[in-house]
């Protein structure tokens, strides 16, 4: 079977890498020094993602396809899988909506599975699983977070993923549930202190609940993104600035982009939880996820990337009805769930849960 994985970074390698012994893997990619770093273990193909047609072109001839380019390629990619009809598992978060492509791909027969990767991804499949096991979920939160293990000012932060997809964390408003409700709130709204393993970070108000809000009925669920204290006052005040707006957002990534350029392992960390009842009982339910980077590969390319690839071979082995499907429907299911679970403990990616009692006692 051949699979193409669209975009040669870090995920994309990560990706390519985890496919290789199994299927017939290209990379596309614009960039030839990327390109060339996935040779060892791929086909480069030179693909520009700005031209629709010739990403249509370069899909035709696949089995399958995966797309880990930049969120602003997003939408067009998984619109040029439906003409090209090539099944797509998606891991870009793009700023648009891909359920609004539902009825074209189950017309195409084409398979999408959208928000693939870490978060919004695994943390969706979680939720899902949360959410299918309580009778009735009145609360739930997602805390996560990729960070270096040794953070260096001025920004206590490393860039391991698109610094413009960074940088929309901070802008785009953030939609939550709250008293049932979706609601539309400001990232900076507040910014938390929250205690995991021992660590303490700061938590700010993220927009990747995404399809969440539809398929989810409960009271209140909310998404937090977690960062070394110090870096978040710095990003609030430079987006206060205008640094953060469309026409200035190129100059100032030139600036902070190599601030947070630098050496270190990272290293991921999520808790997805859900309150609710079970018989009319009160009832917890959460997982816990820790993982650092190893053999050549950031964490965050890790958990990101190797998640998108253990449901792709669940879309490859035709597991998935036609249509843009979310993630959580895979965590509702109990099949597909035990699949990416038992896959992401082959790849050392550690996933704690429990019932009625956080193990991190926050």
């Amino acid at each position: 079977m051949k699979v193409l994985v669209l975009g040669a970074g870090n995920v994309g390698r990560a990706v390519a890498w985890d496919l290789r012994d199994e299927f017939e893997v290209y990379v596309g990619d614009i960039s030839e020094d990327r390109l060339r770093a996935v040779s060892r273990f791929a086909t480069p193909l030179r693909v520009d993602a700005t031209d629709f047609n010739e990403v249509v072109e370069a899909l035709k001839g696949f089995d399958l396809a995966v797309d880990a380019l930049p969120g602003r390629f997003g939408y067009r990619v998984v619109k040029a899988s439906i003409k090209a009809g090539v099944d797509m598992v998606d891991i870009s978060f793009m700023p648009g909506n891909p359920l609004e492509l539902r009825d074209d791909a189950e017309k195409a027969k084409v398979t999408i599975i959208v928000d693939a990767g870490f978060a919004p991804g695994l943390s969706h499949i979680l939720m899902g699983r949360i959410w299918h096991e309580l009778d009735d979920m009145s609360e739930g939160r997602i805390y996560v977070g990729g960070l270096p293990k040794e953070p260096r000012p001025p920004l206590y932060y490393r860039i391991t993923w698109s610094p413009k997809d960074l940088i929309e964390e901070y802008t785009r408003p953030a939609r939550v549930i709250r008293d049932g409700e979706v609601k539309a709130v400001d990232p900076f709204e507040r910014i938390e202190r929250v205690k995991l393993r021992g660590m303490e970070f700061e938590a700010f108000l993220s927009d990747g609940l995404r399809s969440l809000l539809e398929s989810v009925r409960t009271e209140k669920l909310e998404e937090w993104t977690l960062r070394w204290p110090g870096h978040l006052e710095k990003m609030k005040v430079l987006r206060e600035l205008g640094f953060f707006r469309p026409e200035h957002v190129d100059k100032t990534l030139e600036v902070i982009t190599p601030l947070m350029t630098y050496e270190s392992p990272d290293f991921t960390i999520m808790k997805v939880f859900g309150r609710g009842t079970i018989e009319g009982e009160p009832k917890e339910i959460g997982y816990l996820l820790y993982d650092e980077e190893r053999d050549g590969f950031t964490s965050m390319a890790r958990v990101t990337g190797f998640t998108a690839s253990i449901i792709a071979r669940l879309v490859a082995e035709q597991s998935c009805i036609y249509g843009v499907i979310p993630p959580e429907i895979l965590g509702m299911r109990i099949d597909t769930y035990t699949r990416i679970m038992e896959g992401l403990k082959e790849r050392e990616i550690s996933v704690e849960r429990w019932e009625n009692a956080s193990p991190d006692n926050s």
